[in-house]
């Protein structure tokens, strides 16, 4: 999962980011809560963890911007060194889904994004394949078949399409897709990721004839949609 951590000191940052980094997820740390608004506009996250105490914009306004101004319901666990009952009951009840108090063990660090992650994306054990009506991704094998009939995918088209799949209807930033498909690769040519979308588009059938819709978000991503009924 991609994870923006705001906080303004180093040491902390540098342990929570190592913390979820080792743990799988692709970290992004910011030291100023003005500079992660202003990534908010342009890229996609899958969990926020804000400190309250940061230059520019505090982390609670920060939250306040989140809950405000975003379409899709963006997990937030608040950690920062600030333990009254009054802040916790004002973070919680201003829209943050969890709490928690600096030090934080990383066990426990690891224990509470889990939690917030399965909520928030319905995540389950591993399984040997992923449906989605017609669509099945095999995990093991890595093949990707519709209707039955198995589709030829180059592995990159076999894991893009499946985290489509994944947040169906979801807008996903360029940079997003970057870091869970090219892990961050700074000699990706920029047509490359396009490229691939077509293809998909293409192989798996990913037309409103059949269902399901995916774009281009000018200046953003990328969104795969399934098309309802009579809209289809």
């Amino acid at each position: 999962m991609r994870i923006a951590v705001l906080d303004d000191d180093p040491a902390q940052t540098d342990f929570v980011c190592q913390t979820l980094s080792a743990a799988g997820h692709v970290c992004h740390a910011f030291a100023k809560g003005g500079e992660l608004v202003k990534q908010l506009r342009r890229q996609t996250f899958d969990l926020l963890v804000l400190d309250w105490n940061v230059p520019d914009m505090a982390g609670d306004e920060v939250l306040h911007w989140v809950r405000q101004s975003l379409s899709t319901r963006l997990p937030v666990l608040f950690m920062t060194s600030r333990s009254r009952e009054v802040d916790i009951a004002l973070m919680l009840n201003s829209g943050a889904d969890d709490y928690v108090v600096k030090p934080v063990s990383a066990p426990v660090l690891l224990a509470r994004v889990a939690s917030l992650l399965r909520r928030a994306y319905q995540l389950h054990a591993p399984t040997q394949k992923e449906v989605f009506g017609e669509y099945e991704f095999d995990l093991k094998s890595r093949q990707a078949s519709v209707g039955g009939k198995q589709v030829a995918l180059t592995q990159k088209e076999f894991e893009l399409a499946l985290l489509l799949f994944q947040h169906l209807s979801r807008p996903l930033s360029r940079a997003h897709i970057l870091d869970v498909i090219w892990k961050q690769s700074d000699d990706i040519p920029s047509r490359t990721m396009d490229t691939h979308v077509s293809m998909l588009r293409s192989k798996l059938g990913l037309r409103p004839e059949n269902g399901y819709r995916l774009t281009p978000i000018y200046g953003y991503g990328y969104r795969l949609e399934r098309i309802e009924g009579d809209a289809a």
